[in-house]
């Protein structure tokens, strides 16, 4: 034995004294640090349930709206808010459902509450409604052209801005601003429902932008032209301009 501890190297004994000692110091501080009630009723301290039942109740529940704003609570389900809780727009209301007159709920009217969903993000699903909030509609609260119980758009989002709001946005303020996303993309309908199995096609080579901008391409004066043979021949367009907006002049 004497020799077989001999023949460990010293590195490795000293990581495995340092091992124990972590080991030890976790034991006692989970010992002690761990609520002498956890474990006893669930993976939770079972004191737990009365500090939760304890709490004061604030919220009433969408079924209690229902009773006195039947109208409303129909025309919610019918929409695309059907499954959003009355109270996560109107706040904790169960005060105001035992005391209607003294207790208002709130009522959401300015520009930064609808954006908590609203606001385009990337991460969120394709085919989320998005607005960036700094060029759609500014000043105007959203109350005003939409119903939140209802919150159908008074004008459907066409086509790819639908889903690519930042791009749209982009292209809105660009020279080119008047072309439309199929001049240069090819989708299939199957694309709109199954977005990520059915991608849009991409201009794969030079000569596409050169339909519009080399010095032969037919079309507005005021295009910018380049010579295709002398313009930077070795790389594709889109690695010095982005397409949706490209600072050419």
């Amino acid at each position: 034995m004497k020799n077989f501890l001999q023949k460990i190297p010293e590195q490795v004994k000293r990581l495995s004294v340092l091992l124990i000692v972590v080991i030890v110091v976790f034991i006692v501080a989970t010992s002690l640090l761990t609520p002498k009630d956890f474990g006893l009723v669930g993976h939770y301290r079972a004191s737990a349930i009365k500090i939760n039942a304890d709490q004061k109740m604030q919220y009433a529940g969408q079924e209690a709206c229902a009773d006195c704003h039947d109208d409303m609570w129909k025309t919610k389900n019918a929409g695309f808010h059907k499954n959003l809780s009355c109270e996560v727009c109107h706040g904790p209301s169960l005060n105001h459902v035992n005391e209607p007159d003294q207790f208002k709920p709130d009522k959401p009217r300015d520009r930064i509450f609808c954006p908590v969903c609203h606001e385009y993000n990337p991460s969120r699903p394709t085919g989320f409604p998005q607005i960036l909030s700094a060029s759609h509609n500014p000043r105007r609260i959203c109350v005003t052209c939409h119903n939140p119980h209802n919150p159908t758009p008074p004008q459907t989002p066409k086509e790819c801005s639908a889903c690519h709001a930042e791009i749209s946005s982009a292209k809105s303020v660009s020279s080119h601003m008047d072309i439309p996303c199929t001049k240069c993309h090819e989708a299939s309908d199957k694309h709109k429902l199954h977005p990520r199995e059915y991608l849009p096609t991409k201009p794969a080579n030079r000569e596409f932008c050169g339909q519009c901008h080399s010095q032969d391409a037919k079309g507005d004066k005021f295009i910018p032209r380049i010579n295709m043979a002398t313009h930077e021949p070795r790389y594709v367009c889109w690695q010095c301009h982005y397409p949706h907006l490209p600072e050419a002049q």
